[in-house]
């Protein structure tokens, strides 16, 4: 049977530091915690003790792993989340992934070395590593926004549907040359809503034209050059469809430095409502997503899911709102 020195000895640290990391007694840097855990799956290394504990102790917290000041979205779904466990007397603790996988998986080992009782995370673009380490340490998860993996709860939203009403509006103002530009690339809520973006336009017998889809926008500053390059084009849509805030933003940007206006020139409408959209020149058109019912979903799935740990996972599309205001209108 493999002893707490042999998972020293494999990772390079003094048995203390094992120590620590398996009992969360003292902080350690999530680099060295990551090469301990790695040590404790290559010797299987697992105190009964430990188990027997971890079983029956509850610290009444629970993790909260996403990207928290990269994406202003989630901000809304962070608040209804804490609201949430609050009111069922659980303590949050927020880590901000900032969309890399590596810290995702830094995090998670950080936040369970805490002895959370469970997890509500928005994967990252691969968050493969993270999803086995999960998966292996039994550690009740719930993914939100983001659904990455059947085999964990999960809530979001219908893409599919949203993109489909989002170009069901565009095309009843009359517009046939419609472009998109995506969100963040690799995430599957990105693949998701261009995936219901060529669906949308095939129901109305458009075809995609590959100029019109750009799908490699991972900042506002990308979004606003892909909407430049697609209003260079020499015959450019007449529509723009932005995947989230951040692209909304990027496109308005574009739009403006190519000296067009919106909706005179071009008509822009995407998803993620957000509370100045109301305030643009034009008002924008957006789908508001239901931040608030994800965020409680999500709270209560993972409640459940540490009370019941082997009940059949659950799997929760919620439907977004169309918010219809004054940047989508008939081209000229």
């Amino acid at each position: 049977m493999s002893r707490i020195v042999d998972v020293a000895r494999h990772a390079g640290v003094s048995v203390s530091t094992v120590s620590h990391v398996v009992n969360g007694t003292r902080f350690v840097s999530p680099e060295t915690a990551q090469r301990v855990n790695e040590a404790i799956a290559v010797v299987g290394y697992l105190p009964n003790g430990l188990a027997r504990a971890l079983k029956r102790a509850s610290t009444s917290s629970v993790g909260l792993a996403i990207s928290a000041i990269s994406n202003p979205y989630f901000s809304d779904i962070i608040c209804a989340i804490e609201a949430e466990c609050a009111r069922l007397g659980l303590t949050v603790l927020l880590s901000d992934t900032q969309e890399d996988p590596e810290r995702e998986l830094a995090v998670v080992q950080t936040l369970h070395q805490r002895r959370v009782d469970g997890i509500v995370l928005a994967p990252s673009g691969n968050p493969e590593k993270t999803l086995a380490y999960l998966q292996k340490a039994g550690l009740p998860c719930v993914l939100v926004d983001r659904m990455a993996d059947e085999s964990f709860d999960q809530v979001g939203i219908d893409n599919f549907e949203a993109m489909r009403v989002l170009i069901d509006h565009v095309v009843a103002q009359g517009h046939r040359r419609i472009g998109y530009i995506c969100g963040q690339p690799g995430l599957i809520t990105t693949r998701e809503r261009v995936q219901g973006f060529r669906a949308a336009l095939a129901a109305h017998g458009i075809e995609v034209t590959p100029s019109y889809l750009s799908t490699t926008n991972a900042t506002t500053a990308d979004a606003t050059d892909s909407a430049k390059a697609m209003l260079r084009l020499a015959e450019p849509p007449t529509a723009l469809v932005s995947g989230n805030n951040m692209a909304t933003i990027g496109a308005m940007r574009g739009i403006r430095e190519r000296g067009l206006s919106v909706p005179g020139d071009v008509a822009l409408v995407g998803i993620d409502d957000f509370e100045w959209a109301d305030c643009f020149e034009p008002r924008l058109t957006l789908m508001a997503q239901p931040c608030q019912e994800l965020g409680r979903q999500a709270a209560a799935l993972l409640v459940h899911r540490i009370e019941s740990p082997d009940g059949e996972r659950q799997a929760i599309r919620l439907k977004p709102t169309l918010q219809v205001r004054d940047s989508c209108r008939r081209p000229q």
